[in-house]
């Protein structure tokens, strides 16, 4: 679509001399995806402006300069050897890499130097909020983050070239879940911990991803900008800060306007760390609910990698590692994981990602009412807060369980380029 965008305040005019023609390509189709998300903007004009709208599109045709010039100084003097000495720096810091690059040495540099704004107690607390809703907090990941943000066609357009259908949505699902759980851990993000750690591993995949995909014949710049560029960080950091909130509130999870603010702080430290720029990130919910508003304005409509990747997601529970009753189980989940998929897309959602469109959101019909009055009244005891975040992490980790089985990797594993065939065509991005 090139008209100017309905119902608007303001006037949006795609121009592809610009940005990438993916910019705004069908605003009809957008708007009513991101209905829902308007009517929760409060006191603000949701409409991006037109310096936010032309920022929004020039986003699509940045990577991330830094973590890219790595990327290609490694290539250029052997990959094998500039990962060993990337591990070297990651596991015991620059100084112990004497013949280490300038890249290198930039790099550590600027990840280990945090901005003046991170603030040590927010993020202690951040990760607690992320921990209150337990399982059901994995459930609003996948469902309402993951598989919501398959009807972007052109972000999926990497995942489908870097052999995201081949990996398979199982392990894909359980690597992106390792990382959440590293990063949302307390003490996670410590210059040792592993979130930290694998959130640079992840980052370096990210930009071997661009380095492959743009040399590829199918990947059409003029239409689609850069590979895992700052508009698409953008998009995942927002689904798991700002969608994460808001699933969860919707699934009958109490939480204060404090701990979503705390949550937010996280999400906006871990979004540097992972290469977003600082001017794209954002510092409470409501701005974030803004800024998803303009990012879901500007995403394609689906297609059919919206369908493949929706059918092949739809069926991912049916090979986790339960501990009995493997298909009995696994036939539940997969019922249930699409009930919270229809509360979420709606039925035009489901008819974009390949689902059924019949499934009716039961579990959440059934559910929300005892959440809701199961946190409140949790929350009323002395220490109830602390005790369900304390719970809520141990079902978090027992979900990792299922979803890896036996072949649970190694936290250095998580992310790694080397685990995923490095400067080969299955290197992939983060889901």
């Amino acid at each position: 679509m090139s008209a100017t965008a309905p119902s608007s305040s303001r006037t949006i005019a795609p121009d592809p001399a610009l940005w990438p023609s993916r910019h705004g390509a069908d605003l009809v189709k957008a708007r009513r995806t991101a209905r829902p998300l308007r009517m929760l903007i409060r006191g603000v004009d949701p409409e991006p402006s037109p310096d936010e709208w032309h920022a929004l599109g020039a986003a699509l045709t940045r990577g991330d300069a830094m973590a890219d010039r790595l990327a290609l100084s490694m290539r250029g003097g052997g990959m094998q050897a500039g990962m060993a000495r990337f591990e070297q720096a990651l596991e015991r810091g620059i100084a112990s890499v004497p013949d280490a690059s300038p890249e290198l040495r930039d790099f550590f540099a600027a990840v280990e130097a945090r901005p003046a704004w991170v603030d040590e107690a927010r993020l202690a607390a951040g990760a607690h909020a992320c921990h209150v809703a337990g399982r059901l907090g994995m459930r609003v990941l996948r469902d309402a983050a993951l598989m919501a943000g398959y009807q972007a066609s052109a972000i999926n357009r990497t995942l489908v070239l870097t052999g995201a259908l081949a990996k398979g949505a199982q392990r894909r699902v359980a690597e992106t879940t390792k990382w959440w759980l590293d990063v949302t851990a307390n003490g996670g993000l410590a210059r040792d911990g592993a979130g930290f750690k694998s959130t640079m591993r992840v980052r370096l995949i990210h930009a071997m991803v661009r380095q492959r995909v743009r040399r590829m014949p199918e990947w059409d710049a003029a239409e689609l900008g850069e590979p895992v560029n700052q508009a698409d960080m953008l998009a995942t950091y927002l689904g798991f800060s700002v969608i994460y909130l808001f699933g969860q509130r919707v699934m009958g999870v109490k939480l204060s306007q404090q701990e979503a603010e705390d949550a937010m702080h996280l999400w906006r430290y871990i979004g540097w760390l992972m290469g977003v720029e600082e001017g794209l990130l954002v510092d409470d919910e409501m701005a974030g609910r803004v800024r998803l508003f303009h990012v879901l304005l500007s995403q394609a409509p689906p297609d059919d990698s919206s369908k493949q990747l929706g059918r092949a997601l739809m069926d991912e529970p049916l090979t986790r590692h339960y501990p009995r009753w493997q298909k009995l189980t696994g036939r539940f989940e997969r019922a249930r994981h699409l009930s919270i998929v229809r509360l979420f897309v709606g039925r035009e959602g489901m008819q974009d990602l390949g689902l059924p469109t019949g499934t009716l959101p039961w579990y959440p019909a059934l559910s929300v009412p005892w959440v809701g009055l199961w946190h409140r009244l949790v929350r009323l005891a002395p220490g109830g807060r602390g005790w369900l975040a304390r719970r809520g992490r141990r079902m978090q980790d027992t979900y990792l369980a299922i979803l890896f089985g036996a072949a649970s990797p190694e936290l250095a594993q998580v992310g790694h380029p080397a685990a995923h065939g490095a400067g080969g065509t299955h290197v992939r991005p983060l889901s």
